[in-house]
Formats: C-alpha cells, structure tokens, sequence
C-alpha cells in the first residue's frame, strides 16, 4: 500500500492523500460485504492476527476481531489481565514470545505513546495501531472521513469542527492529520485547560468559544468529555462544561444546512451532546460504527498485500 509506513498503519500523520484515498475506496467494496446475508470472505485465509489490548476496550477491538473474523483470518485475543503481564513479564518478552508463534499482523492498543512503533522493531509482522496514549487512533479517524466522505461525496472544502479535550485525545490527533491532509479546515474547540500548549502547531483554527467555532461549520465531532479530568481540577463541573461547550439543539442553528454530527463513543449524554442532537436527523453516530468494520477490513486487507477475489 503506497507508503503506509512500510508495511504498517501507525498514525495519519505523514501518510499521502492518495493512501488516504486508497483505503476510503477500498472501504466502499467491504461496506459491501458487510451488508450481505453471507457477510464473510476469503480474502485473509491462512493469515494469523492478534490482537493486543493493553487498554480496555470495547469497540474498537470487537470492531477489529469481527473484521478479521469477516476476512477469513485466524484471530488470537490477548487480554493483559489474565497474561504473564500480570507476573511482571516486559512488554519486550512478551512480544517475542508472540514473534516466536509466528503471528502475520497485530492490532496493538497501549496507554504508552510509541508502543506500536516500537513493536515494529522488534517484529516482523505488520503493526496495526488501534490508539497508543495520547498520540494517535488512525482507524477511528478513517472511518470518520470515510463517514464524511460518503455524505458529502469530498472532503476538500468542508470546515470540521472537533470538541472537547484536544489535550488528550488521540481520535482528534489522528483526524487533524487526517482531514488537514485531504484539504477540509479544520478548527478546534475546548477548554483552555484541555488544550495541549503547543496546539498552534496544528495548524488549525482554535476556540474556547464553542458559538465562534461552530458557526458556519459543515461537521461538527464530538469527543466524550474523560470525567476523570474533572477530578483533576482541568474543567470545575460537567454541569459548567455542558453551558459552554455542550452540543444542544439551539446550538445546531449556528451550523451550515447540511450539517452533520459525529461522535466516537461512549457518549456522556446530556454532557458533551444532548440525547435530541445524539438521537436527531442529522446524527451519523450509528453509521461511524458500521463504517469502523469495513474501514479495519480494508486496513488489514492491504497492510495483507493479499489479493482480493477475482482480481
């Protein structure tokens, strides 16, 4: 695949329109398979994945298994809490414990920024990055422009707004690259507190204001607020958070008519976004989640190098 990394998908930054553009297509064709009544194919028969969660999660790696699930491929679940992790075993042993059972690609999710990288010096299998700390989550961003993509038919032109904690957040890193790349403007709205010091680096349009930021927007994605940041003094109360930067209905009358909603999830409902604006007309949340499936398909098909059927 171009030059996706090599042989792995670590990130957007870095990664070319036409890669970008390669795995959206790529997406339509297992957007396909996945609404069969047959929803499996070959493509990855005889390939070994593994996935490799170091963080809770529930969507991205049930996301990730019925992918290669769906591709035909062998999948192996590693769960930290019931590995030799817990006995105190190095994140380097355990790796080439796995490299030794001659695994072919790992979807790897660490609360430690860099893991994935550093798994492709230990491994020759393809790395797969399903979130590493606060640096990047490269599928959910792909399956965000694909969301977007799909809708408005482009993406060069549309104003996207990403809400919530910039500071923190790896799904609104991964979309910065991701959109900047293929030619949308992007803005950014939070909190001061929650905004990295370093954020006009970007390159993108910041808020504190949410009204400011979300007039005349086409997109507007919304991050679930981390309630523990509030135990950390970084915002007073999720009541003051939902005043100012909460997405209500009366707020959609800022944006451009055919204005869409997205979210990653887990929502905070009545927190970050109203149930109305979460449930409404113009909400894509639903549509992310069955997109995230085909986009992973897509990623593990031409990280592969496999050819599909009938090619």
């Amino acid at each position: 695949m171009g030059n996706l990394q090599s042989r792995h998908l670590l990130g957007l930054e870095g990664v070319s329109q036409e890669d970008i553009m390669l795995i959206l297509k790529t997406t339509d064709s297992f957007r396909e398979v996945i609404e069969r009544t047959i929803k499996k194919v070959p493509t990855l028969r005889g390939i070994t994945v593994l996935n490799l969660f170091y963080e809770p999660s529930t969507r991205t790696r049930i996301s990730f298994e019925l992918a290669e699930k769906r591709l035909s491929a062998d999948t192996i679940n590693f769960s930290t809490s019931t590995s030799s992790v817990k006995k105190g075993e190095s994140l380097r042993d355990t790796v080439q414990n796995i490299e030794a059972m001659k695994i072919d690609m790992v979807v790897v999710r660490h609360s430690s920024t860099g893991v994935p990288y550093y798994l492709t010096q230990c491994m020759d299998a393809n790395i797969i990055n399903a979130g590493d700390g606060a640096h990047e989550h490269p599928t959910q961003a792909l399956l965000d422009l694909y969301t977007i993509w799909k809708k408005y038919g482009k993406l060069d032109g549309l104003r996207v707004v990403l809400v919530g904690d910039v500071k923190h957040s790896r799904v609104i890193r991964s979309n910065i690259w991701g959109l900047k790349t293929m030619g949308a403007s992007v803005a950014l709205c939070g909190p001061a507190t929650l905004l990295p010091y370093e954020v006009e680096e970007f390159g993108c349009d910041v808020y504190t204001n949410i009204d400011e930021a979300l007039d005349g927007a086409d997109v507007v994605n919304v991050m679930r607020i981390q309630l523990e940041r509030q135990q950390l003094g970084m915002f007073p109360s999720r009541r003051e958070y939902t005043n100012l930067f909460g997405i209500n209905k009366e707020r959609l009358k800022l944006l451009n008519k055919n204005y869409t909603i997205m979210h990653p999830g887990p929502m905070n409902r009545g927190v970050e976004i109203t149930s109305e604006v979460a449930d409404g007309k113009h909400s894509v949340i639903l549509e992310q989640v069955t997109n995230g499936q085909a986009v992973r398909m897509a990623v593990l098909y031409l990280l592969s190098g496999r050819k599909e059927e009938g090619e």
